[in-house]
């Protein structure tokens, strides 16, 4: 099950970067983001790919022939929140109304359901565990957001199971479609977007998407558009991770959809048999 998704963003929404986090500063920067959803959906078409994409309510706002370019491709369209917040940054009020206004703008623009979700930088943590309950209220039925392993943004790394799994909190369940890890040298990293992906080699890629059972990516615009500018603020290993690779991401991309079959995650949630995968229960 190799699952393709994109989270969409422009150059400028870096995570932790006090100059880029409000969408005050977003204002004072020039967009990039039809450009590079054009190329990721003209990449789709012509190699017959479908794919998720996770899209903030305020990029729906600014600029809905994005969103709706989107569905009338065929895709499947998701939220990332609203304004791109580190989840566990939040209130549990704060993020119940960014979630709330992200699912009926994205709803509004496109006509369609929304029913899945991804936070920004993976950031619901074993400190905001509180946050399925309110994706469950407001009707999110399928959760991307857990990264199984260690991580700047946190991460739940004794989350066992890095496969399609079931959330148990409390009263409520969620399907769970986390990333899936690799171990380097002893650690467990993600290659299937990101840094990683950028900074690996292709026949490293090559070997891990021909042989893991289960993979969920996560690209963004920005992962293949090596003339951005740079974003103000970053420091030295930020710049790196952020700029590291973007002159041959595309490439790889390009060649791994050339390869292999991709499902998005609207596909994958119906070919589960949820009644037989793991049940991780969280408290």
């Amino acid at each position: 099950m190799k699952i393709l998704s994109f989270d969409i963003e422009d150059w400028f929404h870096v995570l932790d970067n006090p100059e880029t986090s409000s969408p005050a500063s977003w204002k004072k920067m020039p967009s990039r983001l039809e450009t590079g959803v054009d190329r990721i959906l003209s990449l789709l078409c012509d190699t017959n790919q479908p794919a998720t994409f996770f899209c903030l309510g305020w990029i729906a706002e600014k600029y809905p022939s994005v969103i709706k370019k989107i569905v009338d491709s065929g895709h499947h369209l998701a939220t990332h929140s609203h304004t791109h917040q580190l989840a566990y940054n939040q209130s549990k009020s704060q993020f119940e109304e960014d979630l709330r206004r992200s699912i009926d703008t994205l709803q509004q623009v496109s006509g369609t359901k929304i029913d899945t979700y991804r936070a920004p930088g993976f950031s619901i943590t074993s400190k905001n565990l509180w946050a399925f309950e309110i994706l469950h209220r407001l009707g999110i039925d399928n959760d991307c957001s857990v990264f199984p392993a260690s991580r700047a943004h946190g991460g739940i790394p004794d989350y066992f199971a890095a496969r399609p799994s079931l959330i148990k909190y409390e009263n409520i369940t969620l399907n769970s479609l986390p990333i899936n890890t690799s171990k380097i040298l002893g650690k467990n990293i993600v290659y299937s977007g990101g840094g990683y992906f950028r900074l690996l080699p292709l026949w490293y890629l090559k070997r891990r998407f021909s042989h893991d059972n289960y993979i969920m990516t996560y690209f963004h615009p920005r992962d293949f558009d090596p003339n951005q500018p740079m974003v103000p603020g970053l420091g030295i290993f930020r710049k790196f991770k952020s700029y590291v690779g973007l002159s041959r991401a595309y490439s790889k991309l390009e060649f791994l959809l050339k390869e292999h079959q991709f499902i998005n995650v609207d596909m994958a949630v119906k070919s589960i048999d949820w009644d037989n995968v793991d049940k991780v229960i969280l408290s």
